[in-house]
């Protein structure tokens, strides 16, 4: 016979935890699964669909969100760009007008990911061969000029 303690702090008791089986990737996602998926706060999408009116999730009644798996493979893109690639908003926004954004672009989920691909490397580090003899001419003179 097992004695149950009594609970001293008033919490109300524990669900069993649920495990759920991985829903298909055709299938509908709710604003809080698009915001793990994605690791950004259900905020920022809501933000994003003002922000990004290519973003339609379906709206049931009351409001909640359902978003296609379209609106999470252009939300994943949009998320890469601002995150990863350093454009701001009304560069993302450019990018989808000019039609510069597609769902074949998007980046995988991190389990199919593949390495990340520099565009253009030797244009970057002809680029930065150059601001560092820029910087050593600036130093040079700012010695000379101490002297």
């Amino acid at each position: 016979m097992s004695v149950r303690m009594p609970d001293l702090f008033g919490s109300p008791p524990r669900a069993p935890s649920v495990r759920r089986a991985p829903k298909s990737a055709e299938a509908f996602r709710t604003i809080s699964e698009v915001a793990d998926e994605l690791e950004v706060p259900q905020h920022v999408l809501r933000f994003w669909e003002s922000k990004f009116p290519q973003v339609k999730p379906l709206k049931r009644a009351g409001g909640r969100r359902y978003y296609r798996p379209d609106d999470v493979v252009l939300l994943r893109r949009i998320r890469q760009c601002l995150y990863d690639q350093g454009y701001t908003i009304k560069g993302v926004q450019k990018l989808l007008r000019e039609g510069a954004l597609k769902a074949e672009d998007a980046p995988r989920p991190a389990a199919q990911a593949a390495a990340p691909r520099n565009p253009k490397p030797d244009k970057l580090r002809a680029s930065l061969l150059e601001i560092r003899d820029e910087l050593v001419a600036l130093r040079d003179l700012l010695q000379k000029a101490q002297r």
